[in-house]
């Protein structure tokens, strides 16, 4: 499914016709490359605190990458027309804050896109949960020997704002036309801003 979610995010960058993107907790440059594929006109720099999963990317020919931490960017205010961020604005000290950075960063009438993990609506939510607190921790864990990172995973999903609530957080850091996109029955959200 990250295969198709990440499709999606690059058809709605595309639309903006970026100049030069940020790919912020670019990982292992998956969603970097994606953008690159579907705006050849843009410059597309990859950005992550994690120097291992940076070397991930490098290896995989992700062309500009930089280490750099979301909630203080090394970046001139301004510099970017379009921001990504997918699966790590849960992770980050302060989601306002990191969002206020990031939108630090954005030229005006720049772009902001959030991609993450969401709880579905009624009636998927209840078996949803379930799955994501009892079967998925059991499952990974026996698969990787890490419990505990998938156990983490369910309580952050829970605790992460989401449809209005990221909605608001964004319209709070001082983004305009704050949207949000459920996908795949509200599993993941594609959140957007503009400055």
């Amino acid at each position: 499914m990250d295969v198709f979610w990440r499709r999606r995010v690059g058809k709605i960058v595309r639309t903006w016709n970026p100049g030069l993107i940020l790919d912020l907790a670019t990982g292992s440059g998956d969603l970097a490359l994606e953008l690159q594929r579907c705006c050849p006109q843009a410059t597309v720099v990859g950005a992550d605190f994690c120097l291992p999963m940076l070397k991930e990317a490098q290896r995989k020919k992700v062309p500009l990458l930089v280490n750099a931490d979301g909630m203080k960017l090394p970046f001139a205010d301004d510099a970017f027309s379009v921001v990504t961020v997918a699966f790590g604005l849960r992770n980050m000290a302060s989601c306002p804050g990191a969002v206020s950075e990031m939108r630090r960063v954005l030229q005006p009438g720049g772009h902001l896109l959030a991609l993450d993990f969401s709880l579905p609506e009624p009636p998927l939510r209840g078996p949803y949960r379930w799955y994501l607190h009892h079967v998925l921790p059991r499952i990974a864990g026996m698969l990787t020997g890490e419990m505990a990172a998938y156990t983490y995973l369910g309580d952050s999903i829970e605790q992460f704002p989401r449809g209005e609530g990221m909605r608001a957080l964004f319209t709070e850091c001082g983004l305009q036309e704050a949207t949000a996109l459920p996908l795949t029955g509200g599993i993941v959200s594609i959140y957007t801003g503009r400055k």
